[in-house]
C-alpha cells in the first residue's frame, strides 16, 4: 500500500500530525470529555489540520482516557481526515482495524531495554508480530496503512546512545515485514540537530518515495531545532501535540511532545507552508485550559503572542 501512503502523505508538502489526543493524554491526571475532544478535532480540522492520532486501543477499564477512541475515529473519518490509532498487541491491532482507523501505528524500540520495558518482549518477537499485523490487515481487507514507530531512535534513557545504523536496520526489517511507512521517535529528547539530521538522511535514502514520520520531544529544549534539521535532511511528516502535552510512561525523564502551534510557527516563518491557520490553533488551547485546569500547558508562542502586524490565514486543504 505504499502508493496509498504517498497519497496520504504527498512528498511536496509538510504534514503536521496532531498526536495530543493520544500521546498527549498518556500521562495527564485528567483528560477532556468526549464532547470537548470532538470540539478539539473539529476546530483543528477547520484550521487546516488533516491528520489526527485519536487514541490507543487498550482496555478502557485501565485507560479511561481512550474509552472513546472508536467515536473519535468515526468523527475524524466523517470529516474526510486521516485517523491514526495506536495498538500495543494483536488484540488492539484487530480492534483498531475493525474500528476503521485509516492508519495503525505499532511500536518497536531501537533498544532491547526499552522494548522489554514498553512491550515486555524482545525486539525480534515484536518484528514477528509486526509481520502478523500486516497479514491480519490483509486478511480482513482493511484499507488501513501500517506504520511502525521506532522509539528511542536517537538515544535511550535506559540504554544510552543509539547507533543510527541500528535504527536503519530495524526500519529495513519493518519494510521487509510489509509495513507502509516507518516513524522515528526521539522519545526522550536525546538527540540534537546533528544527530537528527544524520538519522533523517539515512531514512530519506532508505525510504525513497515512501514517507516516514519524525516524532520529536522537547525534553531538552531542542525540539524545534531538531524539526528544522529533519526537514533539511528530507523529512516531511512531523508529529506534535497541542500545548506540548505528552510523554512516554516507560521512558524515565520523558516530557511532552513538540508544541504543535510552535511547530506551525517555525515552518511558516521559514517560508514552508503547513496549510494551518495558526491563530485558530492557538485559540483551541482554551479547551485544554477549561477541561484540564491542573495540567501544565506549554508553548512559547501562546505565552508571547504573534508578532505585531503578523496575520495568518488558513490555507486550502
Amino acid at each position: 500500500m505504499a502508493g496509498d501512503a504517498e497519497r496520504v502523505y504527498p512528498a511536496d508538502r509538510v504534514i503536521l500530525r496532531e498526536v495530543g489526543l493520544r500521546d498527549g493524554l498518556q500521562l495527564t491526571q485528567s483528560f477532556p470529555s468526549t464532547e470537548a475532544k470532538a470540539d478539539w478535532i473539529r476546530r483543528e480540522h477547520a484550521a487546516g489540520v488533516r491528520h489526527f492520532e485519536v487514541g490507543s486501543f487498550l482496555p478502557s477499564s485501565r485507560f479511561p482516557q481512550f474509552a472513546d477512541v472508536r467515536e473519535l475515529t468515526d468523527l475524524v473519518n466523517s470529516l474526510g481526515a486521516h485517523s491514526l490509532g495506536l495498538a500495543l498487541n494483536g488484540r488492539g491491532a484487530r480492534d483498531a482495524l475493525e474500528a476503521g482507523v485509516t492508519e495503525l501505528t505499532v511500536v518497536l524500540s531501537a533498544t532491547e531495554a526499552h522494548n522489554m520495558a514498553n512491550a515486555r518482549r524482545p525486539r525480534e518477537q515484536s518484528l514477528s508480530e509486526i509481520a502478523a499485523t500486516v497479514r491480519l490487515r490483509d486478511e480482513i481487507r482493511s484499507p488501513a496503512l501500517i506504520n511502525v514507530g521506532i522509539a528511542m531512535a536517537t538515544g535511550c534513557s535506559l540504554a544510552g546512545p543509539v547507533d543510527p545504523a541500528e535504527v536503519e536496520r530495524l526500519a529495513e526489517a519493518c519494510l521487509r515485514a510489509g509495513v507502509d511507512l516507518v516513524g522515528i521517535a526521539d522519545t526522550v529528547g536525546y538527540g540534537g540537530p546533528r544527530q537528527i539530521a544524520e538519522l533523517c538522511r539515512r531514512m530519506t535514502a532508505l525510504m525513497g518515495d515512501r514517507p516516514y514520520v519524525v516524532h520529536l520531544h522537547d525534553t531538552r529544549g531542542l525540539g524545534l531545532a531538531n524539526a528544522l534539521a529533519a526537514y533539511d535532511a528530507g523529512a516531511r511528516v512531523f508529529d506534535a501535540s497541542l500545548a506540548g502535552l505528552g510523554g512516554c510512561p516507560f521512558a524515565p525523564g520523558a516530557t511532552g511532545n513538540v508544541v504543535f502551534e510552535d511547530l506551525v510557527y517555525l515552518f511558516e516563518t521559514a517560508g514552508i507552508s503547513t496549510g494551518i491557520d495558526l491563530e485558530e490553533v492557538i485559540a483551541i488551547r482554551e479547551i485544554l485550559s477549561r477541561e484540564m485546569p491542573d495540567e501544565t500547558l506549554h508553548g512559547t508562542l501562546a505565552q508571547a503572542g504573534l508578532p505585531k502586524g503578523m496575520t495568518w490565514q488558513a490555507h486550502a486543504a
